[in-house]
């Protein structure tokens, strides 16, 4: 889905690079999101919080899985 229209950057964009370990400032910066009309930053900056929400618990989960298989 397309989030920032003036930019054409849609939530996979922002959720790749969130998942690489970067915040919300750091997306505006790279990406542009929210940078024009700023009629999307309350979603940009959402999408970015349910995945700085979920992913570290996920890679905490996969980093003791893998710990137990090595045991």
């Amino acid at each position: 889905m397309i989030i920032c229209v003036c930019r054409r950057i849609s939530d996979r964009d922002i959720v790749r690079h969130a998942r690489a370990g970067m915040g919300f400032d750091e997306i505006q910066f790279e990406l542009g999101v929210a940078t024009q009309c700023g009629r999307c930053e309350g979603c940009a900056r959402d999408v970015v919080a349910q995945c700085s929400a979920t992913s570290p618990t996920a890679h905490i989960k996969q980093a003791n899985h893998q710990l137990e298989n090595h045991i």
